[in-house]
């Protein structure tokens, strides 16, 4: 039997935030470890608590600590943890800004439940979840400065056939079980190759991969699908 996704959820509504995680309770994959009411009591329960999500979905526009400031905290002390951004603000400078500083999916306010649950559960089994407006805008290359895309003297002459291999199917969000059948290699070897491409471009996650590798202009994709 396999085991719930584990959540934390921080939102300064209190209406929304027991809606949501009404919503997510009843769901049977999920398990709603805790709830705050803004980053600062998030980032408090984080350090007090003995078992951590491994999901953590935060509003953006927060007091005391914002989600921005909670995600660079997160990404420091629990690196482990998968955070998705919740917010009014579905706009490309929000995305790119949250993406780059380590959220590793974005969901808008006003999303079904259906569309929630199933970006929760993307992110439990491959580590990150873009939907077709974020993987465009990554594509671009803007960063929230306005930047364009990352020239880079990165040498892919590091990077095996394999893994770039790898790595493009990492990109069309496929799931480790996805790739080793497409590759006919083992999980484990597709494992030991993502490790690889991670330590290799310096990336700290999965999503961390993704942007660099599309921003550098290493796997090109008419579609993420």
């Amino acid at each position: 039997m396999s085991s719930k996704i584990t959540l934390a959820l921080a939102d300064d509504e209190l209406l929304f935030r027991q809606g949501l995680r009404a919503i997510l309770s009843k769901n049977e994959n999920f398990e709603v470890l805790f709830d705050a009411a803004d980053g600062l009591d998030l980032v408090t329960q984080l350090r007090e608590t003995c078992t951590l999500p491994e999901i953590v979905i935060t509003d953006l526009k927060m007091p005391e600590l914002n989600g921005v400031e909670v995600t660079k905290i997160i990404r420091e002390e629990f690196p482990e943890i998968r955070i998705i951004a919740l917010t009014s603000y579905f706009s490309k400078p929000f995305i790119l800004n949250m993406i780059s500083i380590g959220a590793v999916a974005y969901l808008a306010k006003n999303s079904t439940p259906k569309l929630m649950i199933k970006t929760i559960k993307e992110v439990a089994s491959k580590g990150f979840y873009y939907d077709d407006t974020v993987f465009k805008y990554i594509q671009e290359g803007l960063l929230s400065t306005g930047e364009r895309k990352v020239k880079s003297p990165f040498d892919t002459s590091f990077i095996s056939k394999r893994e770039m291999e790898v790595l493009e199917l990492i990109c069309r969000q496929h799931t480790t079980p996805e790739i080793a059948e497409k590759l006919f290699i083992s999980p484990r070897t597709v494992e030991g190759h993502r490790t690889n491409l991670l330590l290799k471009t310096e990336s700290k996650n999965i999503a961390g991969l993704v942007v660099f590798a599309l921003q550098r202009e290493l796997v090109k994709l008419d579609s993420p699908y």
